[in-house]
Parts: structure tokens; sequence; C-alpha cells
């Protein structure tokens, strides 16, 4: 099944390749949150086909799609769903309907999630921790698989909400966009604006991505590497006694234990996309970054410094030692 997995992953990219160009690490973490089971916070400039890439995602994975487009002015009830009343045409019996909201799909888009107030942001709490949406007091379940991508612009501060702490937690990855390099923007300078875009073909439905998350939770992985990411995880706080001088100097707060799970699960599927069962101190590396960035909070001094969150990992990546 693994094999299956794998070629899975080819056929997936060479679709989103008629579509989007380059930007092939990002797929590639992408696809670890969806067979991970994990929420991905999209971060870049616009005009980086974030939402394109997402919506064209869906299409190739035949999954339930929506796209909520945040605005300072969305409800939480706008994502959630609302009861309204119904009265029966005979008897006159009026009685609590429950209409879904976009969040009842299988991958749901929040574009420009950081647009909307934190009661807004909140409502996607419950659905992202639990996969469930309570209303009225009564509970919905989601279908699964279920799967957030949201997308945030990074350049633009006016009218925005920064996403609170827990919200920001509740995502597996941060993937930044940077802009492509000059081959893959000349190809993207050869596109027409507002052509047809070329159709992708389905390559799994939801039924099979279910069973690869479930095969990548079956992967073993050695107390050498779990050690390596505890350890990787622990180092970023600054009341651990034991971490680097820079870390108490330039971070007010570290990442978490869910870092930790999150850094073996993604590792683990980073692991099952090549066909291998060996999960190794490499595949924590490499999803490193996009699960301790958000997670770390720097303070004025690093600021100062123009130190950010993703060199604190870069420079803990390279003082960690593999056999801590």
């Amino acid at each position: 099944m693994l094999k299956e997995l794998e070629q899975a992953r080819h056929k997936i990219i060479d679709e989103m390749h008629r579509v989007i160009v380059g930007q092939d690490e990002i797929i590639e973490k992408i696809l670890i949150g969806l067979f991970a089971g994990g929420h991905c916070l999209l971060i870049g400039v616009p005009g980086l086909a974030k939402t394109l890439m997402i919506r064209t995602l869906s299409k190739i994975l035949d999954l339930k799609f929506k796209r909520i487009q945040f605005t300072p002015d969305l409800m939480p009830s706008d994502v959630t769903g609302i009861d309204v009343i119904e009265e029966h045409p005979e008897s006159r019996q009026r009685n609590l309907r429950f209409i879904p909201g976009p969040i009842f799909a299988n991958l749901v888009l929040a574009d420009e999630i950081n647009r909307a107030p934190p009661k807004t942001q909140a409502a996607l709490l419950e659905a992202m921790q639990e996969y469930q949406v309570t209303v009225g007091g009564r509970t919905y379940q989601l279908e699964k698989p279920f799967l957030v991508l949201a997308t945030q612009n990074p350049i633009e501060l006016e009218g925005t909400y920064p996403l609170p702490e827990a919200q920001l937690d509740r995502f597996m990855f941060s993937i930044y966009l940077d802009y492509p390099d000059t081959d893959e923007e000349k190809k993207i300078a050869e596109t027409p604006l507002f052509y047809a875009m070329p159709e992708v073909s389905p390559v799994l439905n939801g039924e099979k991505i279910i069973q690869f998350q479930q095969l990548v939770r079956d992967i073993p992985v050695s107390d050498f590497v779990i050690s390596y990411a505890v350890n990787l995880v622990r180092n970023t706080r600054p009341n651990n006694g034991q971490c680097p001088d820079f870390i108490k100097d330039y971070v007010s707060w570290g990442a978490g234990p869910r870092a930790t799970q999150y850094l073996i699960i993604a590792a683990k599927t980073k692991a099952a996309l090549r066909g291998d069962v060996n999960v190794s101190v490499q595949d924590i590396k490499y999803v490193a970054g996009g699960v301790l960035r958000h997670r770390i909070f720097t303070n004025f001094t690093a600021d100062a410094d123009g130190i950010d969150s993703g060199k604190i990992v870069e420079k803990l990546l390279e003082l960690i030692p593999e056999s801590a």
C-alpha cells in the first residue's frame, strides 16, 4: 500500500503541474498535511496562486470543496451554519432547521483568514480540532477527510486581525510561499491572463485518503527519532535551563507538546510519500520549519536584531545534535 501512496503522490504532482508552475516544495508540504490529517496555513504575497493551488488540489482529490472569503463583517454563523425557523405548511407547527455552513466540506479554503475578527476565526477552532460543529446547543459531525487550508497575506496589515496563538496552534504547518525563480516566472508570463485552465483528472477519493491516513499513523518510529524531536521542541523554550543562549535572548514563548506530535506524524508522512517506512532525523528536519515557525514567539530584542522564528528554527537545527 505504501507503493500505491508513492504512485498517487507522483500522479497528484503531475496533475497539479498542468495548472501550477513550479512550487514543488509547497505542493509536497500540502500533501504531507493532507495525509497526516493536519491543517495548513499558507502565507505569501498576492499573486502566488495560493487559492488556485488549493482549488486545483480539490479537483484532483475529488473532494467536496468550499471556499470562505474572510472579511471584517463575516459572522461565525456564516462559517458554521445557522438554525432557521421553519413552519409546516399544514400543521403550522414551527421547528428549527439547521442550514449547514461552508465548513461542511472535505476541503475548506479559508481565504485571507486574518481579515476576519477573532470571534469569526474562533468558529473554526472546534471544527479543526474536534471535527464537529456546535450550533444552538446541538453538535454536528463533519465528514472525513476534513482539511482546512487557510491563506494569509503577510504584507497587508490594515484591516487585519493577527491569528491568536490558540488558533495558530491548530495548524500543523505554516507554509511560506516565495516568489518563483526566473525560469518559472517566464513560464507564468507566457500564460495569458483569464485563459481557460487545463482540466485535471481525479487521482484519489475521500475513502482512499482516509486509508492512507491510517497507513501513515501505523508507521513505527524509533526511540532515537522521537528523542531528537522532543529535544528539538524542548530547546525552543526559554525556561528550559539547557536551551541555547540565543533562545533565552530572543524567544518569549516556545513550542508546546502538540508541536512534537506534529513533527512525528509529519515525518512519518514524508517517509510514506516516498514509499519508505524508515522515518529518519532528516525527515524531522525537513518538516521542522513548517511545524515550529508559528509556535515560536520572539521578543522585542529579536525584532530589533532582525531575527524571526524561521531563523531561530534554522539555527536550532544546526546546533541540536542528532545523538541527543
